[in-house]
């Protein structure tokens, strides 16, 4: 008898989030290990669109599933239907975002379905005729190989882990639509109030200055600012940390929960490198990381690693640079 490995697209009112390939690239790995049927299911108000773009793209079967006034996530909602609906699919896998949308209902969807439950997974590998997936613990510094003892699975997939490789000529899928109405018990949606779109200039920035809790006040962001201002095109961005602390706004956050930024040069200071943030920067050309912690694991994904205090090191990067460009209009 297959298998049947099954994604949760992720989308925000009909558009598909990059995330989704992901977790379609990460399922059909997991075919390769175990083979069977990778099925993609979304949930909404209107998906028939949405079902057939999805279907065309990764040429999976995908099951719409049309809940009437279903405009924006719902925990809840999502959490009733996908038990119900896994309950007649009987997967193997269930392949998740680790998103916040994804954490909100991951966890209880497996209570609900009785499966084990494996968040943040960046790498799947099959060994012994056992299927592991890796995933890292304490802010980055081990990284952790997992089994489930049990059938089904619940994963969620750590962002930008796996890259999707889709053919343009693709055959699409087949795409069954259902309604499946369901009226919250317990809690309702008031609605959804957008966050500034204004991203500080990040999306277009060549050369970003980036500040963690480890740059120690927030009155050394000035010295941030100074080594951005050596570079055209540049911004300064921080960690969650630093704009929960207010120090900088909150559209130049940088992480699952910012932006997700890949400029030329990324510039890391005093960060640790929680896997939250190294997932919103690790596609970037090039990472320098400043750090006093030489175990930082930042250090793990930098292309230049710098034990040094930063209040220490951007004066004398600042120097260096003044003199260079006094001797060149001598």
């Amino acid at each position: 008898m297959q298998s049947t490995i099954v994604i949760i697209a992720e989308h925000i009112e009909g558009k598909l989030k990059a995330i989704t390939f992901e977790l379609a690239a990460l399922a059909l790995t997991l075919q390769q290990h175990k083979p069977g049927v990778v099925k993609a299911v979304i949930l909404g108000n209107d998906m028939e669109e949405t079902a057939l773009k999805l279907s065309r793209t990764t040429g999976l079967d995908v099951m719409g599933i049309e809940v009437p006034g279903l405009v924006s996530y719902h925990g809840e909602v999502y959490k009733a239907i996908l038990s119900k609906l896994l309950g007649e699919l009987q997967p193997a896998y269930v392949c998740i975002a680790h998103t916040n949308q994804g954490l909100d209902f991951a966890p209880g969807l497996a209570v609900g379905i009785d499966a084990a439950c494996i968040t943040g997974v960046e790498q799947v590998f099959h060994e012994n005729k056992c299927i592991y997936f890796s995933r890292v613990t304490y802010n980055g510094k081990i990284i952790a190989t997992v089994t489930a003892e049990i059938e089904p699975v619940v994963v969620t997939l750590q962002p930008g882990r796996f890259k999707p490789h889709f053919s343009k000529n693709s055959t699409a899928g087949l795409v069954e639509l259902r309604t499946l109405p369901y009226l919250p018990q317990t809690s309702r949606s008031l609605g959804i109030r957008p966050a500034q779109t204004d991203d500080a200039g990040l999306a277009e920035a060549r050369v970003i200055v980036s500040a963690g809790r480890g740059i120690g006040k927030k009155e050394n962001l000035n010295l941030l600012y100074r080594l951005a201002e050596l570079f055209p095109k540049s911004s300064v961005a921080g960690s969650r940390l630093v704009c929960d602390m207010d120090w900088l706004e909150k559209q130049r956050q940088v992480g699952i929960t910012g932006n997700t930024v890949a400029p030329e040069l990324y510039i890391a200071c005093g960060i640790s490198g929680a896997v939250q943030h190294v997932a919103g920067m690790g596609d970037a050309g090039f990472i320098v990381a400043v750090n006093t912690d030489p175990n930082a694991a930042i250090f793990n994904v930098s292309d230049i690693c710098i034990v040094e205090d930063l209040t220490t090191f951007i004066p004398e990067v600042l120097a260096a640079y003044k003199e260079k460009k006094e001797a060149k209009h001598e």
